[in-house]
């Protein structure tokens, strides 16, 4: 019969399926903070493919640790109908002592925390992760959980989010919004080709901005050629010494793709309003004496430097080793400005989040964000002990994609 509802197991006829709720932690929320964008977006919705998509799961509760000056939590959770909640155990379990939500979306990110001697901000995503997993354990059930940016503090740490998601058998998605966000142009790298060599030329500060531009140059690099085998060095150079390493005749290709990645650029600096002209090796090292790279040494041969400078986007250049080919793209991320206060690079994140708790699969391993935190420790690290190598034997974690992993699309 024309219009009829479909029969869907232990439902009445007619009746529509319940939909699934999630617990939001956040550390704090106000204006352009992560929570902020991602409680908005969970909230109202967003834009995808051309349209407004009203959100499909509810958020049954609320968890903010801070409330700063200028705090909007109190605020949204009024606006939006929701509940705040006094602990994470409490948002997890909405006071009934056990388990009562379908997902958990963890956004410890920006807030007043303590730093470590090498300069990195304990924000409390460990810490709170492992709550969660108390609350699986005690509730003998768990659900897919989002964790954002990078995983923690310490290797240790990081690689044990990992096992606990694999021990309990829980959805793990984490990482940054750069992997998902719109590219121009719209390309992919091929899957399963002898990729060479990618780089990464973006911006911004060491332990916040630096794990966005390795996760912009390992979802391309992962598609390589028998995937990823995991990392043996990084190594962290500043300003002088930095382009003395990228001027040496075995960075010929380096040089190239750091050239091709500038190229994508749409935030080049000008002179008195006038083009600065040619864009050439000589040119950057000129143009942006002050930057800093984290040159990644995978255990295959194969070779990832990330170079942070002083340009307003990111940008991907990765050469094949079959073609000679430079496969090069910005990843977008407009920032907030002029007036706004949206951060649109976050719809493909919140899709994403929703997908992965109504379907309980993760768009791409998280034994990604595993590598790229670990990157970004030991880059840290290097730069703390004076610019020197660290060797990375406990990063030796390999995993493959397959040919149809494109969810960056929108």
């Amino acid at each position: 019969m024309a219009g009829a509802t479909a029969a869907v197991p232990g439902l009445a006829l007619g009746q529509a399926p319940k939909r699934k709720r999630v617990a939001f932690l956040g550390t704090e929320v106000r204006t352009h903070s992560h929570a902020q964008h991602f409680l908005d977006r969970l909230s109202l919705g967003y834009g995808w493919r051309g349209a407004w998509h009203e959100p499909r799961l509810d958020i049954a509760s609320v968890y903010i640790d801070q409330f700063p000056e200028g705090d909007l939590a109190r605020g949204r959770v009024k606006r939006y109908g929701l509940k705040l909640y006094p602990s994470i155990e409490a948002a997890l379990t909405l006071g009934t002592g056990k388990l009562a939500v379908d997902g958990v979306v963890i956004i410890a990110e920006h807030g007043k925390y303590e730093r470590t001697e090498m300069g990195q901000t304990l924000y409390p995503r460990y810490e709170w992760f492992k709550r969660c997993v108390k609350v699986f354990e005690d509730s003998g059930r768990s659900v897919p959980v989002f964790n954002d940016k990078h995983l923690s503090t310490t290797w240790e740490r990081c690689a044990e989010m990992v096992a606990d998601s694999k021990r309990l058998g829980f959805p793990f998605f984490a990482g940054s919004s750069l992997p998902v966000t719109r590219r121009m142009p719209s390309i992919d790298m091929p899957h399963n080709v002898p990729l060479k060599e990618s780089v990464c030329v973006a911006y911004g500060g060491v332990d916040s901005y630096d794990i966005h531009a390795l996760e912009t140059a390992q979802c391309m690099s992962e598609r390589r050629r028998g995937g990823e085998v995991g990392i043996r060095q990084v190594h962290a150079l500043r300003g002088a010494k930095m382009w003395e390493r990228l001027a040496k005749p075995e960075h010929a290709d380096t040089r190239r793709l750091v050239v091709s990645a500038y190229t994508r650029s749409h935030n080049l600096p000008v002179e008195g309003g006038y083009y600065t002209g040619k864009i050439t090796f000589d040119w950057a090292r000129k143009t942006f004496p002050n930057s800093l790279a984290y040159f990644i040494e995978p255990l295959d041969g194969f070779r990832t430097t990330m170079v942070l400078t002083q340009i307003r986007d990111f940008n991907y250049a990765g050469l094949r080793a079959d073609t000679g080919e430079i496969v090069s793209t910005q990843m977008y991320l407009p920032m907030p400005g002029h007036g706004s206060t949206t951060a649109d690079f976050f719809h493909p994140l919140c899709r994403h989040i929703e997908d992965t708790v109504l379907t309980g699969k993760v768009p791409y391993p998280v034994e990604r964000t595993l590598l790229t935190s670990g990157m970004t420790l030991a880059g840290v690290e290097s730069l703390h002990r004076g610019q020197v190598p660290i060797k990375t034997p406990q990063m030796n974690v390999r995993y493959m994609v397959g040919p149809e992993s494109t969810y960056w699309r929108d």
